[in-house]
């Protein structure tokens, strides 16, 4: 019996390629292609899926927020996150979130159906240099606050709109952000969200 497979990825080639080296595998079958992170539970249920490979970046919901809602509701389907963005902070949001697999996009087509066939057996997969590098760089030092601070300034810019944005004075969002800085050891906003970016702490 075939195990079924979800492909959510918002780059089409990359989901293309995907399906056509795991389609050749006897024992693999791709049954769902999409390109948004908020209808990966809904296709896994209507697909049967057994296994989802989740991008991380994806819009309408990001990979590791997907993992979540299909971990909470139809864990018949196991989540394996398949990505570019090689982060120990993406590493360990994925696995709280109830993801068992975690490899990079350029994983070897062998390795990667066999991480499929152990993630559909419950199987804990996770890429062990991402692991070690994980372990080394531990949790995220950035407040709730903090965090949802760098990732208004991501998507608006300036102060004024980032504290109308989250109903806080001007004062409370430059404190945070001053806080965030230090944190990520950063000259400004832009740089504070790149470290944290590049650490994975602006995801989950």
């Amino acid at each position: 019996m075939s195990i079924r497979i979800l492909i959510a990825d918002d780059q089409a080639l990359v989901r293309g390629a995907l399906a056509t080296l795991l389609d050749l595998e006897p024992d693999l079958e791709v049954v769902a292609q999409l390109g948004r992170g908020d209808e990966v539970v809904e296709a896994a249920r209507a697909s049967r899926a057994d296994v989802a490979l989740l991008d991380v970046e994806m819009p309408g919901l990001d990979g590791i927020a997907a993992a979540r809602l299909l971990a909470a509701t139809y864990p018949e389907c196991r989540a394996l996150i398949v990505t570019t963005f090689g982060r120990p902070g993406y590493l360990r949001l994925a696995l709280e979130a109830g993801a068992l697999g975690f490899v990079v996009k350029d994983t070897p087509s062998g390795k990667l159906a066999d991480a499929v066939r152990a993630v559909s057996r419950g199987e804990r997969v996770v890429d062990p240099t991402l692991a070690a590098e994980s372990l080394a760089a531990g949790p995220s030092p950035l407040s709730r606050r903090e965090t949802d601070v760098l990732l208004a300034f991501r998507d608006d810019g300036t102060a004024s709109e980032v504290a109308s944005r989250l109903h806080l004075s001007e004062g409370t969002v430059r404190n945070h952000l001053s806080a965030a800085m230090g944190k990520t050891s950063a000259r400004n906003a832009a740089e504070a969200v790149r470290r944290a970016a590049e650490n994975g702490w602006l995801l989950g």
